[in-house]
């Protein structure tokens, strides 16, 4: 098995077990992080219906990665609260919380949202 393999095995299974814990429904919605090399997305997703409720990425953002996460948190947060949605579940999706990540989730909760 080479490297960039294993790396992607250890990620399914942290993925995995975050996913077993954390369940979004209409009211308290799970928020998925999923990133790349170059861009970071998030979603709002209500795991009971089915249905993504809101979505931002950074595809069109300018300034460093920590910067472009920060502004899709602060997007998505808007979204949310457009939606009366005031609370949700984290899944960081089997990434590190810190860095890209962190950035985005310190900007939802300065933008308003619990979780």
């Amino acid at each position: 098995m080479n490297k960039q393999v294993f790396k992607q095995h250890k990620l399914a299974l942290r993925k995995r077990r975050v996913r077993s814990r954390v369940t979004g429904s209409l009211v308290r919605p799970r928020l998925s992080v999923s990133r790349s090399i170059s861009q970071i997305y998030a979603q709002l997703i209500d795991d009971v219906s089915g249905k993504t409720l809101a979505s931002a990425n950074s595809l069109a953002l300018k300034g460093n990665k920590v910067e472009q996460a920060a502004q899709v948190g602060s997007e998505i947060a808007k979204l949310a609260l457009d939606q009366k949605i005031e609370t949700i579940v984290f899944d960081r999706g089997g990434y590190r919380y810190h860095g890209r990540v962190k950035a985005l989730a310190d900007a939802m909760r300065e933008a308003g949202l619990k979780f």
